[in-house]
Formats: structure tokens, C-alpha cells, sequence
């Protein structure tokens, strides 16, 4: 008889259940959250197991790796789909849920997630981070340029290289108390600064070791950072039938909500997926429309889009185009072609502002 079984995984200890193949419950027990302890719970069952189900996260991916090279089935599920099904518990406990789980396993009720190999995982921990540093250098130089502004100090436009120094000058005359508070946030932006500039260089040296990313980036607007964000989130370019589908699955095609014959319209895009991968999209088919001169059948695709509906669509949808080209370019390992990627009608170019 086929043994299933559902892991809830806590950052202390981890609840697994085993059930057969009619829905009866054969062994519940909490252990510690260690491959070594879980592998020992169903070791008496190996032989027997058909399927193991483990929650999508960062514990849940560990013990993934683990796991799976032990020998046993461990099927991770999308955290969302299975959100819904164990909502209809009447209780919400780990017990509970480690039995939810070992049955949507026997029943099949669930959707498998990819799991990236760990070369990819460890692009994306760099990819996070650099993105991470970014974000709180923007966040402490608008804070200090809110803090001089009440005094009627305006920092104004001035390039990063140059900002400690306009800092400085402005506060050069002031309380020596309030001098000292502001060069406390000038230390801690330096550090910042220093941070991501070395995992910046880091990211460029492996975009240019790569092949893939440099052939992704002949497309115009895809630069570095959006070329490896984007093979990272396929991982496995062959794990997609049809590169039609790439975009749907980083949520930027429309929803759709339809019941009988009355109703039936869509929405906008799903924002479903990887959401680091859809902004590295959108920006680079912003970059592409807004920047980028050099004529292209894709730019001039999007701009038809631009003229009959807005540009923030005629964005999405090139985001979307982009996806697929990206990864036809990707399977059949050919550089960009300008003719491609959309249907010519006429080379429409951006009119002179009036």
C-alpha cells in the first residue's frame, strides 16, 4: 500500500503525518527541523512512500535539496495554492496542517514549484541583496534631504559621487549637534555606497563570464542586471513548452473572470510569479520605449500600443513580448535581429515634441 506524507515545516520543529492510500492516518510526530531527524520519522516507511509534500520557502527548498538526494519523493508545493486548500480546516494547527498537506498528496490536489539549482539560488541571493543595498541608499538620502530641508537647506539634483559633499557644504555653519547627526548618516550611506558598489562589479564580472547574458543583452534595453535576473527566474529554459507562456508565468498577462454568458471581461495583468524577474521586464521594455532610438520591429510595435492606448500598456505588453523573445533567443541560442519580435505594418518613429 502507497504511504504519503505531509511535512509543516516551523523554524524550530516540523510536524509530519503519514497517511495510505485510503486516508488513514498512519504515524503523526513532531521533530526537529534537520533532514537527519525528519528522514528518521518516515524511515521505518521508505520503501512505501509514493509522494512527501513540503510548503514552498526557504526552509522548505533546504529540505528539499536534502531530502531528495536521500532518496525520498519530496514534492514542494506553490505556498498559495496551498494556502487555499488548507483553509478549509476548521482549526488552524501545525498537526493539522501536516495532515492537510499529506492529503492534498495522496489526492494530488496541488501544484509543484521549481526549484532552482543551487548555482541559480545563489545569483538570486546576490541579485537580492544588491537590490536590497539599493533601496536603502535611495531611502537614507531622501531621508537626510528631508531632514535639511526643514532648515531651508535644498540639497538640489547632484550626482551620487558628488552628494556628501554638497551635504558638507550646506551644514558647514551650523549647530555643532546637528552637524554631528548628519555625518553619523553620511558614515552609515558610505558604508552602503561602498556595499553595493562591490556586489555591483561582483554581478558585472558574472554577466560578462556568462554566455547566455550576453547574448540576452543584445536586445536593446536589456542590460546586465536584467539579463541575469531573468535567467535566474527561468533556471531551466527547457521547462517551458512554449516561450508564448514565459510571460504569463511572471504575471504579465491579463486576468481573466468569466461565469455564464453575461459575464466575461479582462482585468489587469495577474502580477503572478517572480516579481524581482517582472520589474527587471518592465524596466527594460521602459528603457526600450523611452530610451532607446535605434529602430527595432518590437519598438515600433510597442509604440503602435503607446498611440492607441498609454504608454504604461504599451510597457506591460513589451514586457510581456520581451519575455518570449528572451527565452526563443535563449532555446535557439541566436543573438537579437532588429525585424523581429512583432508584426512590421510601417516604421513608426517618436514625432519632434511640438
Amino acid at each position: 500500500m502507497k504511504l504519503y506524507v505531509g511535512l509543516d515545516v516551523g523554524l524550530e520543529e516540523t510536524s509530519v503525518c503519514i497517511v495510505d492510500s485510503e486516508g488513514l492516518t498512519i504515524r503523526e510526530v513532531k521533530v526537529s527541523t534537520e533532514p537527519e531527524a525528519i528522514r528518521s520519522a518516515v524511515e521505518g516507511y521508505a520503501d512505501r512512500l509514493d509522494r512527501v509534500g513540503v510548503e514552498a520557502s526557504s526552509l522548505g527548498i533546504w529540505l528539499y535539496r536534502e531530502l531528495q538526494s536521500a532518496g525520498l519523493p519530496i514534492i514542494v508545493v506553490e505556498a498559495r495554492h496551498m494556502r487555499v486548500s488548507l483553509s478549509t480546516m476548521r482549526n488552524k494547527t501545525d498537526r493539522n496542517d501536516a495532515r492537510g498537506i499529506a492529503q492534498m498528496m495522496r489526492l494530488g490536489w496541488y501544484r509543484a514549484v521549481h526549484v532552482k539549482n543551487i548555482d541559480m539560488q545563489k545569483m538570486r541571493t546576490l541579485l537580492t541583496n544588491r537590490k536590497l543595498l539599493k533601496r536603502k541608499l535611495i531611502d537614507l538620502e531622501n531621508h537626510v534631504r528631508g531632514a535639511l530641508r526643514a532648515y531651508g537647506l535644498l540639497v538640489g539634483a547632484v550626482a551620487r559621487g558628488a552628494f556628501e559633499a554638497r551635504i558638507r557644504e550646506l551644514i558647514e555653519h551650523s549647530d555643532p549637534i546637528f552637524v554631528m547627526s548628519i555625518q553619523v548618516m553620511l558614515d552609515v550611506r558610505r558604508a552602503l555606497l561602498e556595499g553595493y558598489d562591490r556586489l555591483h562589479r561582483v554581478l558585472l564580472q558574472v554577466v560578462q563570464h556568462d554566455p547566455v547574458c550576453r547574448r540576452l543583452m543584445t536586445v536593446p534595453g536589456v542590460g546586465p542586471v536584467v539579463a541575469l535576473s531573468f535567467k535566474v527566474g527561468v533556471d531551466d529554459p527547457h521547462r517551458f513548452a512554449r516561450s508564448r507562456t514565459v510571460g504569463a508565468h511572471f504575471g504579465l498577462t491579463p486576468k481573466r473572470h468569466q461565469s455564464g454568458t453575461s459575464i466575461d471581461f479582462e482585468g489587469r495583468i495577474s502580477k503572478q510569479g517572480d516579481i524581482s524577474v517582472r520589474e527587471a521586464l518592465c524596466e527594460a521594455a521602459a528603457s526600450l520605449l523611452l530610451r532607446v532610438r535605434k529602430w527595432s520591429a518590437l519598438r515600433a510595435w510597442g509604440l503602435r500600443i503607446a498611440k492607441r492606448s498609454s504608454m504604461l500598456c504599451a510597457i506591460a505588453a513589451v514586457a510581456r513580448k520581451l519575455a518570449g523573445i528572451l527565452h526563443r533567443m535563449w532555446v535557439s541560442e541566436t543573438d537579437f535581429h532588429v525585424g523581429f519580435g512583432a508584426k512590421i505594418t510601417q516604421r513608426l518613429r517618436l514625432k519632434p515634441a511640438q
